[in-house]
């Protein structure tokens, strides 16, 4: 197994077991910092990916100027994202997947304690079945080709901004659930979210028809 799938695929336990603590209400510091490190592995995958491909010529350090804009980094890691994509066309999809299952299981959870109501999730997963089906029918949504859906969706700004707001949105909901804390802040966070998440997948979308 890829060194990149083998992470992709060590977040699932991690996440069940966020669920679980969230579920006992065990001590909700704990809970968000787990919360920070299934996020954070989500960028190693890739990471490991193209370490693993350049047989270790890409560090972790050429990685992190690629992603913040270093060009001549960028085009080095791009050549050989490429041939990841020939050699293990699966790997995309299984980080896809690896997300999905993820959020789903936070959105899920905070429906079960009756912190979000039902909409919230079908709404998600709603979303997230058409774009994914029609991102999936152009092979990849690495490479996007339209100017709204490279703002929207695929610039690092993009990408970082929903990460960000996810890990606000999902720390302040464990908060309500296990400490109490005040309901409003946690409905205003999710809302700007579930957005956020409409506007890239309406990026996505509009991409895949151009």
């Amino acid at each position: 197994m890829r060194s990149a799938d083998a992470v992709t695929l060590s977040r699932i336990p991690l996440a069940m077991l966020i669920v679980y603590l969230i579920l006992v209400k065990f001590n909700p510091l704990i809970i968000i910092l787990l919360i920070a490190i299934v996020m954070a592995l989500d960028g190693l995958d890739g990471y490991f990916a193209v370490k693993e491909e350049s047989k270790g010529s890409v560090t972790f350090t050429s990685y992190l100027r690629a992603a913040f804009g270093d060009l001549a980094e960028k085009k080095q890691v791009g050549k050989i994202k490429e041939r990841i994509k020939e050699a293990a066309p699966h790997g995309a999809r299984m980080d896809v997947a690896g997300d999905r299952a993820i959020e789903y299981s936070f959105w899920i959870v905070f429906t079960y304690v009756h912190i979000l109501p039902i909409y919230v999730l079908l709404i998600i997963v709603i979303r997230h079945s058409f774009v994914d089906a029609l991102m999936a029918s152009k092979g990849t949504s690495s490479k996007m080709k339209t100017a709204f859906a490279r703002m929207m969706y695929s610039s690092n700004i993009a990408r970082g901004g929903v990460n960000v707001v996810k890990f606000a949105t999902f720390s302040y909901l464990v908060l309500m659930y296990v400490s109490n804390y005040p309901s409003i802040i946690g409905y205003a966070l999710t809302t700007i979210l579930v957005i956020y998440i409409l506007l890239r997948g309406a990026a996505e979308i509009y991409e895949s028809m151009a």
